[in-house]
């Protein structure tokens, strides 16, 4: 099963430009979560922090009972071999093959003898559709092959936390699909933690049990899906349908007679752009495909949200149940699918 990442009141800064501040959040063991939010946010910052490839000014990153902001250099290289990382633009070597990309970690974290190398590297490489690449240097394929085969890396040594930063980046809207579903599929299969950064509002929808903002500096928010999407503040529903009406500016902050000039435009009948689509219709949550096991993420999922239910808004309780007795159907379905394929 995968660990639980616990951050406390973490804040980072660059110089004298603040990043974030005082950031507490828990990455529930074996659950999927999106962490969102206007672009220079600090959202990537705060995944490179997770791994300690950054350091914070305050706080602590507790992973499998280690803070990593105090561990030694010898501890912090044990713990990070829990992680499979999927950079932004891949990050891959640029004069190795996607085969000796994607087998990196192999080599360098396990004994295995080459032939077992080429088989588990093969069988990633097939997973995210690269057959017959695995020769081609990275500079000889698209952005979204290379997103590919960095992903394919980031699996490859069956990692117990999974970070993606963007994985849609680079991906036309059916290579996103797929992608999101190997997520869900390899969760279901290894029962990873997984924290996805996005802007893609369909994958924030449909892939996460839990989602995350980041604006102005601060955690705007962090809970179940349903909470974020069913939320009334102001950002949260900008940011969701894109309008340029809101709290987010060009440069992310507004001031208060922009924002007041824009109400009234609004009331007026003026258009701010984004879509007009209602987030607070719970749209189902991608399931694994038939065949593969039962998210163990669920059951857990639940319990931990039926504890908290009381204290979140009504409208976000039943969203939460309507989200629940949609997924109960799918599952059915999906159940129902397997025994026809067998």
């Amino acid at each position: 099963m995968g660990v639980e990442v616990s951050v406390e009141n973490l804040t980072k800064s660059f110089g004298s430009q603040n990043i974030w501040r005082d950031v507490s959040l828990t990455l529930p063991a074996g659950e999927v979560s999106a962490l969102l939010g206007p672009s220079g946010t600090g959202k990537s910052v705060f995944l490179k922090t997770l791994i300690g490839l950054l350091h914070p000014e305050q706080g602590s990153v507790i992973i499998d009972g280690t803070d990593i902001t105090q561990c030694s250099a010898k501890e912090l290289y044990e713990i990070r071999k829990l992680f499979g990382v999927l950079f932004q633009d891949g990050a891959l070597f640029g004069s190795m093959s996607l085969f000796d990309n994607i087998a990196f970690p192999l080599r360098e974290h396990t004994k295995k003898k080459e032939n077992e190398v080429r088989d588990i590297v093969m069988e990633k490489i097939d997973l995210v559709g690269l057959t017959g690449a695995e020769d081609k240097l990275p500079g000889e394929i698209s952005g979204g092959m290379r997103k590919r085969a960095g992903l394919a890396r980031a699996l490859i040594l069956d990692p117990q936390i999974i970070l993606c930063d963007e994985p849609d980046s680079g991906l036309d809207p059916v290579r996103t699909a797929y992608i999101s579903q190997l997520l869900i599929d390899i969760n279901a299969q290894i029962d990873a933690t997984i924290l996805i950064v996005t802007h893609n509002i369909n994958i924030a929808r449909t892939i996460p049990d839990n989602i995350g903002m980041l604006f102005r500096k601060e955690l705007v928010m962090f809970g179940p899906r349903e909470q974020l999407l069913t939320s009334e503040q102001p950002v949260v529903k900008q940011f969701l349908s894109g309008d340029r009406f809101g709290p987010i500016g060009m440069s992310e902050e507004k001031d208060e007679a922009l924002v007041a000039q824009e109400a009234a435009m609004a009331a007026a009948g003026i258009s701010g752009g984004g879509t007009k689509e209602d987030f607070t219709e719970i749209i189902p949550q991608v399931q694994p495909n038939p065949g593969m096991p039962e998210r163990k993420a669920i059951a857990r999922h639940r319990e931990r949200v039926h504890a908290m239910l009381p204290d979140l808004p009504q409208n976000a309780q039943q969203a939460i149940r309507r989200s629940q007795e949609q997924d109960d159907r799918l599952r059915s379905h999906r159940d129902a699918a397997a025994v026809v394929m067998a």
